[in-house]
Protein backbone atom coordinates (compact mmCIF):
# COMPACT_ATOMS: atom_id res chain seq x y z
CA UNK A 1 0.00 0.00 0.00
CA UNK A 2 2.91 2.34 0.75
CA UNK A 3 4.25 1.74 -2.77
CA UNK A 4 0.91 2.82 -4.27
CA UNK A 5 0.83 5.94 -2.10
CA UNK A 6 4.38 6.86 -3.12
CA UNK A 7 3.65 6.36 -6.82
CA UNK A 8 0.49 8.45 -6.58
CA UNK A 9 2.41 11.15 -4.72
CA UNK A 10 5.24 11.20 -7.27
CA UNK A 11 2.83 11.32 -10.23
CA UNK A 12 0.18 13.60 -8.76
CA UNK A 13 0.19 15.91 -11.80
CA UNK A 14 -0.25 13.09 -14.31
CA UNK A 15 -2.93 11.20 -12.41
CA UNK A 16 -4.66 14.42 -11.36
CA UNK A 17 -5.13 15.57 -14.95
CA UNK A 18 -6.34 12.14 -16.09
CA UNK A 19 -8.87 12.15 -13.25
CA UNK A 20 -9.92 15.69 -14.16
CA UNK A 21 -10.43 14.66 -17.81
CA UNK A 22 -12.58 11.69 -16.76
CA UNK A 23 -14.69 13.77 -14.35
CA UNK A 24 -15.21 16.59 -16.87
CA UNK A 25 -16.17 14.08 -19.56
CA UNK A 26 -18.68 12.34 -17.26
CA UNK A 27 -20.11 15.71 -16.13
CA UNK A 28 -20.77 17.00 -19.65
CA UNK A 29 -21.95 13.58 -20.83
CA UNK A 30 -24.70 13.82 -18.20
CA UNK A 31 -25.45 17.51 -18.74
CA UNK A 32 -25.65 17.08 -22.53
CA UNK A 33 -28.01 14.08 -22.27
CA UNK A 34 -25.44 11.72 -23.77
CA UNK A 35 -24.54 13.84 -26.81
CA UNK A 36 -20.90 14.45 -25.81
CA UNK A 37 -19.71 10.88 -26.40
CA UNK A 38 -21.77 10.17 -29.49
CA UNK A 39 -19.51 8.96 -32.33
CA UNK A 40 -20.17 12.02 -34.51
CA UNK A 41 -19.41 14.45 -31.67
CA UNK A 42 -16.23 12.63 -30.59
CA UNK A 43 -14.98 12.89 -34.19
CA UNK A 44 -15.95 16.57 -34.29
CA UNK A 45 -13.94 17.24 -31.11
CA UNK A 46 -10.83 15.71 -32.66
CA UNK A 47 -11.23 17.63 -35.92
CA UNK A 48 -12.18 20.94 -34.29
CA UNK A 49 -9.35 20.99 -31.73
CA UNK A 50 -6.67 18.95 -33.47
CA UNK A 51 -4.72 22.06 -34.45
CA UNK A 52 -4.60 23.17 -30.80
CA UNK A 53 -3.21 19.77 -29.77
CA UNK A 54 -0.50 20.12 -32.44
CA UNK A 55 0.44 23.51 -31.01
CA UNK A 56 0.44 22.09 -27.47
CA UNK A 57 3.06 19.50 -28.44
CA UNK A 58 5.44 22.25 -29.56
CA UNK A 59 4.49 24.60 -26.74
CA UNK A 60 5.33 22.08 -24.02
CA UNK A 61 8.94 22.00 -25.23
CA UNK A 62 9.07 25.80 -25.18
CA UNK A 63 7.66 25.96 -21.65
CA UNK A 64 9.95 23.17 -20.39
CA UNK A 65 12.92 25.34 -21.41
CA UNK A 66 11.46 28.19 -19.34
CA UNK A 67 10.25 30.28 -22.27
CA UNK A 68 6.89 31.21 -23.79
CA UNK A 69 5.64 31.72 -27.36
CA UNK A 70 2.82 34.19 -27.97
CA UNK A 71 3.19 34.21 -31.75
CA UNK A 72 2.01 30.71 -32.72
CA UNK A 73 -1.53 31.80 -33.64
CA UNK A 74 -0.22 34.55 -35.93
CA UNK A 75 2.35 32.19 -37.49
CA UNK A 76 -0.43 29.65 -38.14
CA UNK A 77 -2.52 32.33 -39.84
CA UNK A 78 0.47 33.60 -41.86
CA UNK A 79 1.43 30.13 -43.10
CA UNK A 80 -2.21 29.35 -43.89
CA UNK A 81 -2.36 32.52 -46.01
CA UNK A 82 0.89 31.70 -47.83
CA UNK A 83 -0.27 28.13 -48.50
CA UNK A 84 -3.55 29.45 -49.96
CA UNK A 85 -1.67 31.73 -52.34
CA UNK A 86 0.54 28.83 -53.44
CA UNK A 87 -2.27 26.30 -53.91
CA UNK A 88 -5.22 28.47 -54.93
CA UNK A 89 -3.68 31.45 -56.74
CA UNK A 90 -0.64 29.73 -58.28
CA UNK A 91 -2.08 26.21 -58.58
CA UNK A 92 1.00 24.66 -56.95
CA UNK A 93 0.83 20.89 -56.17
CA UNK A 94 -0.40 20.49 -52.59
CA UNK A 95 2.53 18.28 -51.53
CA UNK A 96 5.10 20.90 -52.54
CA UNK A 97 3.02 23.67 -50.97
CA UNK A 98 2.83 21.76 -47.67
CA UNK A 99 6.61 21.22 -47.58
CA UNK A 100 7.30 24.88 -48.39
CA UNK A 101 4.79 25.98 -45.75
CA UNK A 102 6.49 23.86 -43.09
CA UNK A 103 9.85 25.27 -44.16
CA UNK A 104 8.50 28.83 -43.86
CA UNK A 105 7.25 28.04 -40.36
CA UNK A 106 10.67 26.65 -39.39
CA UNK A 107 12.38 29.77 -40.77
CA UNK A 108 10.04 31.99 -38.76
CA UNK A 109 10.89 29.93 -35.68
CA UNK A 110 14.61 30.30 -36.50
CA UNK A 111 14.16 34.07 -36.78
CA UNK A 112 12.61 34.26 -33.32
CA UNK A 113 14.95 31.65 -31.85
CA UNK A 114 17.98 33.71 -32.94
CA UNK A 115 16.85 36.78 -31.01
CA UNK A 116 15.94 34.71 -27.95
CA UNK A 117 18.89 32.29 -27.83
CA UNK A 118 21.78 34.39 -29.11
CA UNK A 119 20.74 38.00 -28.51
CA UNK A 120 19.23 37.17 -25.09
CA UNK A 121 16.01 39.14 -25.66
CA UNK A 122 13.23 37.70 -23.44
CA UNK A 123 10.97 35.28 -25.32
CA UNK A 124 7.89 37.18 -24.14
CA UNK A 125 9.05 40.32 -25.98
CA UNK A 126 10.30 38.54 -29.12
CA UNK A 127 7.17 36.44 -29.59
CA UNK A 128 4.87 39.36 -28.72
CA UNK A 129 6.59 41.26 -31.52
CA UNK A 130 6.20 38.17 -33.73
CA UNK A 131 2.51 37.98 -32.92
CA UNK A 132 2.01 41.56 -34.15
CA UNK A 133 4.40 41.22 -37.09
CA UNK A 134 2.94 38.05 -38.61
CA UNK A 135 -0.64 39.07 -37.92
CA UNK A 136 0.05 42.23 -39.88
CA UNK A 137 1.77 40.32 -42.69
CA UNK A 138 -1.21 37.96 -42.89
CA UNK A 139 -3.57 40.88 -43.47
CA UNK A 140 -1.17 42.40 -46.01
CA UNK A 141 -0.89 39.14 -47.97
CA UNK A 142 -4.62 38.45 -47.96
CA UNK A 143 -5.51 42.14 -48.53
CA UNK A 144 -8.31 41.80 -45.99
CA UNK A 145 -10.14 39.03 -47.82
CA UNK A 146 -10.35 35.25 -47.66
CA UNK A 147 -8.83 32.91 -50.25
CA UNK A 148 -10.60 29.65 -51.10
CA UNK A 149 -11.29 26.87 -51.96
CA UNK A 150 -8.35 24.55 -51.32
CA UNK A 151 -7.85 21.34 -53.38
CA UNK A 152 -10.01 18.45 -52.20
CA UNK A 153 -6.97 16.30 -51.40
CA UNK A 154 -5.55 19.01 -49.15
CA UNK A 155 -8.86 19.36 -47.30
CA UNK A 156 -8.67 15.68 -46.35
CA UNK A 157 -5.70 16.48 -44.10
CA UNK A 158 -8.22 17.77 -41.59
CA UNK A 159 -11.59 16.37 -42.66
CA UNK A 160 -10.64 13.02 -44.22
CA UNK A 161 -10.74 9.53 -42.71
CA UNK A 162 -8.66 6.37 -42.90
CA UNK A 163 -10.25 4.15 -45.58
CA UNK A 164 -11.77 0.85 -44.44
CA UNK A 165 -10.82 -2.65 -45.58
CA UNK A 166 -14.50 -3.34 -46.28
CA UNK A 167 -16.62 -0.41 -47.35
CA UNK A 168 -19.89 -2.34 -47.14
CA UNK A 169 -19.85 -2.76 -43.34
CA UNK A 170 -21.80 -0.42 -41.06
CA UNK A 171 -18.87 -0.38 -38.63
CA UNK A 172 -15.32 0.61 -39.58
CA UNK A 173 -13.50 -2.73 -39.37
CA UNK A 174 -9.97 -1.34 -39.79
CA UNK A 175 -10.46 0.95 -36.78
CA UNK A 176 -11.44 -2.04 -34.61
CA UNK A 177 -8.36 -3.94 -35.82
CA UNK A 178 -6.13 -0.98 -35.03
CA UNK A 179 -7.63 -0.76 -31.54
CA UNK A 180 -6.83 -4.42 -30.85
CA UNK A 181 -3.31 -4.01 -32.26
CA UNK A 182 -2.63 -0.95 -30.09
CA UNK A 183 -3.91 -2.88 -27.06
CA UNK A 184 -1.46 -5.71 -27.70
CA UNK A 185 1.45 -3.31 -28.23
CA UNK A 186 0.55 -1.43 -25.03
CA UNK A 187 0.41 -4.61 -22.94
CA UNK A 188 3.79 -5.80 -24.28
CA UNK A 189 5.37 -2.39 -23.65
CA UNK A 190 3.99 -2.18 -20.11
CA UNK A 191 5.39 -5.61 -19.24
CA UNK A 192 8.76 -4.61 -20.68
CA UNK A 193 8.78 -1.41 -18.65
CA UNK A 194 7.87 -3.34 -15.51
CA UNK A 195 10.66 -5.84 -16.15
CA UNK A 196 13.19 -3.03 -16.65
CA UNK A 197 12.09 -1.28 -13.46
CA UNK A 198 12.41 -4.48 -11.44
CA UNK A 199 15.82 -5.16 -12.97
CA UNK A 200 17.11 -1.86 -11.62
CA UNK A 201 15.21 -2.33 -8.31
CA UNK A 202 12.77 0.52 -8.83
CA UNK A 203 9.41 0.51 -7.10
CA UNK A 204 6.64 -1.11 -9.15
CA UNK A 205 2.94 -1.54 -8.62
CA UNK A 206 1.83 -4.77 -6.95
CA UNK A 207 0.93 -7.28 -9.66
CA UNK A 208 -2.88 -7.16 -9.09
CA UNK A 209 -2.80 -3.35 -9.35
CA UNK A 210 -0.60 -3.60 -12.43
CA UNK A 211 -3.12 -5.93 -14.10
CA UNK A 212 -5.97 -3.62 -13.13
CA UNK A 213 -4.08 -0.71 -14.71
CA UNK A 214 -3.57 -2.70 -17.93
CA UNK A 215 -7.24 -3.69 -18.07
CA UNK A 216 -8.26 -0.03 -17.68
CA UNK A 217 -5.87 1.14 -20.43
CA UNK A 218 -6.95 -1.60 -22.85
CA UNK A 219 -10.61 -0.86 -22.12
CA UNK A 220 -10.15 2.86 -22.85
CA UNK A 221 -8.28 2.16 -26.11
CA UNK A 222 -10.89 -0.27 -27.42
CA UNK A 223 -13.86 1.83 -26.26
CA UNK A 224 -12.38 4.87 -27.98
CA UNK A 225 -11.71 3.05 -31.26
CA UNK A 226 -15.17 1.44 -31.11
CA UNK A 227 -16.82 4.86 -30.80
CA UNK A 228 -14.80 6.11 -33.79
CA UNK A 229 -15.65 2.95 -35.76
CA UNK A 230 -19.36 3.62 -35.27
CA UNK A 231 -19.07 6.78 -37.41
CA UNK A 232 -16.45 6.89 -40.17
CA UNK A 233 -13.43 5.47 -38.42
CA UNK A 234 -10.15 7.15 -37.58
CA UNK A 235 -9.89 10.76 -38.83
CA UNK A 236 -6.66 11.76 -40.56
CA UNK A 237 -5.95 14.41 -37.96
CA UNK A 238 -5.79 11.68 -35.30
CA UNK A 239 -3.15 9.84 -37.33
CA UNK A 240 -1.09 13.04 -37.54
CA UNK A 241 -1.43 13.56 -33.78
CA UNK A 242 -0.54 9.95 -33.01
CA UNK A 243 2.67 10.16 -35.06
CA UNK A 244 3.63 13.46 -33.41
CA UNK A 245 2.98 12.15 -29.89
CA UNK A 246 5.02 8.98 -30.49
CA UNK A 247 7.96 10.86 -32.07
CA UNK A 248 8.10 13.70 -29.55
CA UNK A 249 7.58 11.41 -26.55
CA UNK A 250 10.52 9.32 -27.75
CA UNK A 251 12.68 12.41 -28.30
CA UNK A 252 11.93 13.83 -24.85
CA UNK A 253 12.35 10.53 -22.97
CA UNK A 254 15.04 8.64 -24.86
CA UNK A 255 17.38 11.13 -26.56
CA UNK A 256 20.16 13.50 -25.52
CA UNK A 257 18.18 16.40 -27.01
CA UNK A 258 15.27 15.63 -24.69
CA UNK A 259 17.44 15.33 -21.57
CA UNK A 260 19.23 18.57 -22.40
CA UNK A 261 15.89 20.33 -22.88
CA UNK A 262 14.79 19.33 -19.38
CA UNK A 263 18.20 20.27 -17.99
CA UNK A 264 17.99 23.74 -19.54
CA UNK A 265 14.57 24.39 -18.03
CA UNK A 266 15.48 22.92 -14.65
CA UNK A 267 18.61 24.99 -14.06
CA UNK A 268 20.25 26.85 -16.94
CA UNK A 269 23.48 27.68 -15.11
CA UNK A 270 23.96 24.08 -13.99
CA UNK A 271 23.19 22.89 -17.52
CA UNK A 272 25.88 25.21 -18.97
CA UNK A 273 28.44 23.94 -16.45
CA UNK A 274 27.48 20.37 -17.41
CA UNK A 275 28.32 21.05 -21.04
CA UNK A 276 24.79 21.52 -22.38
CA UNK A 277 24.74 23.88 -25.36
CA UNK A 278 21.82 25.88 -24.03
CA UNK A 279 21.77 28.45 -26.84
CA UNK A 280 21.55 25.74 -29.48
CA UNK A 281 18.78 23.91 -27.57
CA UNK A 282 16.74 27.11 -27.22
CA UNK A 283 17.22 27.95 -30.89
CA UNK A 284 16.05 24.54 -32.13
CA UNK A 285 13.09 24.46 -29.72
CA UNK A 286 11.77 27.63 -31.38
CA UNK A 287 12.52 26.29 -34.88
CA UNK A 288 10.44 23.23 -33.95
CA UNK A 289 7.67 25.45 -32.57
CA UNK A 290 7.57 27.41 -35.82
CA UNK A 291 7.26 24.22 -37.89
CA UNK A 292 4.45 22.86 -35.69
CA UNK A 293 2.68 26.24 -35.80
CA UNK A 294 2.86 26.00 -39.59
CA UNK A 295 1.40 22.48 -39.50
CA UNK A 296 -1.37 23.72 -37.21
CA UNK A 297 -2.11 26.55 -39.65
CA UNK A 298 -2.32 24.08 -42.54
CA UNK A 299 -4.69 21.81 -40.61
CA UNK A 300 -6.90 24.76 -39.65
CA UNK A 301 -6.97 26.11 -43.21
CA UNK A 302 -7.82 22.64 -44.55
CA UNK A 303 -10.72 22.31 -42.11
CA UNK A 304 -12.03 25.82 -42.83
CA UNK A 305 -11.32 25.36 -46.57
CA UNK A 306 -10.13 28.97 -46.63
CA UNK A 307 -7.33 31.25 -45.48
CA UNK A 308 -8.76 34.19 -43.55
CA UNK A 309 -7.21 37.28 -41.88
CA UNK A 310 -8.81 36.29 -38.55
CA UNK A 311 -7.42 32.74 -38.50
CA UNK A 312 -5.36 31.75 -35.48
CA UNK A 313 -6.91 34.17 -33.00
CA UNK A 314 -6.25 33.02 -29.41
CA UNK A 315 -4.58 29.79 -30.59
CA UNK A 316 -1.57 30.64 -28.43
CA UNK A 317 -3.72 31.08 -25.34
CA UNK A 318 -5.43 27.71 -25.78
CA UNK A 319 -2.09 25.98 -26.41
CA UNK A 320 -0.44 27.54 -23.36
CA UNK A 321 -3.46 26.71 -21.20
CA UNK A 322 -3.38 23.09 -22.44
CA UNK A 323 0.29 22.74 -21.47
CA UNK A 324 -0.16 24.18 -17.98
CA UNK A 325 -3.34 22.20 -17.33
CA UNK A 326 -1.42 19.11 -18.49
CA UNK A 327 1.05 19.49 -15.61
CA UNK A 328 3.90 21.60 -17.00
CA UNK A 329 5.62 23.92 -14.53
CA UNK A 330 5.50 27.67 -15.01
CA UNK A 331 9.16 27.87 -13.96
CA UNK A 332 10.32 25.31 -16.55
CA UNK A 333 11.97 21.91 -16.34
CA UNK A 334 8.75 19.91 -15.87
CA UNK A 335 6.21 18.72 -18.42
CA UNK A 336 5.45 15.88 -20.81
CA UNK A 337 4.09 15.58 -24.32
CA UNK A 338 1.34 13.24 -23.14
CA UNK A 339 0.47 15.66 -20.35
CA UNK A 340 0.07 18.47 -22.90
CA UNK A 341 -2.27 16.25 -24.95
CA UNK A 342 -4.34 15.45 -21.86
CA UNK A 343 -4.50 19.15 -21.00
CA UNK A 344 -5.57 19.91 -24.57
CA UNK A 345 -8.29 17.27 -24.36
CA UNK A 346 -9.51 18.82 -21.10
CA UNK A 347 -9.84 22.17 -22.89
CA UNK A 348 -11.47 20.55 -25.93
CA UNK A 349 -14.05 18.62 -23.89
CA UNK A 350 -14.81 21.72 -21.81
CA UNK A 351 -15.28 23.91 -24.90
CA UNK A 352 -17.42 21.33 -26.67
CA UNK A 353 -19.41 20.44 -23.56
CA UNK A 354 -20.17 24.05 -22.66
CA UNK A 355 -21.32 24.69 -26.23
CA UNK A 356 -23.56 21.61 -26.15
CA UNK A 357 -25.36 22.77 -23.00
CA UNK A 358 -25.81 26.27 -24.43
CA UNK A 359 -23.39 28.16 -22.18
CA UNK A 360 -22.53 31.60 -23.57
CA UNK A 361 -19.07 32.48 -24.86
CA UNK A 362 -18.64 34.96 -22.00
CA UNK A 363 -19.05 32.26 -19.35
CA UNK A 364 -16.92 29.86 -21.37
CA UNK A 365 -14.02 32.30 -21.33
CA UNK A 366 -14.42 32.95 -17.61
CA UNK A 367 -14.50 29.24 -16.74
CA UNK A 368 -11.44 28.45 -18.90
CA UNK A 369 -9.53 31.27 -17.21
CA UNK A 370 -10.45 29.92 -13.79
CA UNK A 371 -9.40 26.39 -14.73
CA UNK A 372 -6.02 27.68 -15.95
CA UNK A 373 -5.47 29.62 -12.73
CA UNK A 374 -6.34 26.57 -10.62
CA UNK A 375 -3.99 24.37 -12.66
CA UNK A 376 -1.01 26.70 -12.16
CA UNK A 377 -1.96 27.20 -8.51
CA UNK A 378 -2.03 23.42 -8.06
CA UNK A 379 1.48 23.22 -9.54
CA UNK A 380 2.82 25.91 -7.18
CA UNK A 381 1.15 24.25 -4.18
CA UNK A 382 2.72 20.88 -4.95
CA UNK A 383 6.13 22.45 -5.49
CA UNK A 384 5.99 24.31 -2.16
CA UNK A 385 4.74 21.16 -0.39
CA UNK A 386 7.62 19.11 -1.82
CA UNK A 387 10.12 21.76 -0.78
Amino acid sequence: MDIIKNMLKNNVRQYGMILALVLITVLFQVLSDGILLMPLNVTNILQQYGFILILAIGMVLVIITGHIDLSVGSIAAFVGAVSAIMMVDYDMPYSIAILLSLLIGALVGAWQGFWIAYMKIPSFIVTLAGMLLFRGLTMVILEGKSISPFPKVFQKMSSGFLPDVDGSSSIHILTIIIGVFLSIVTVIQEFRNRSTQRKYEFEVLPFPWFIAKLVAIVAVINLFTYVLAMYKGIPNILIILFVLVVVYSFVMKKTVMGRHTYALGGNEKAAILSGVKTKRITFWVFVNMGALAALSGLVYAARLNAATPKAGLNFELDAIAAVFIGGASASGGIGTVMGAIIGGLVMAVMNNGMSLIGLGIDWQQAIKGLVLLLAVGFDIYNKNKSA
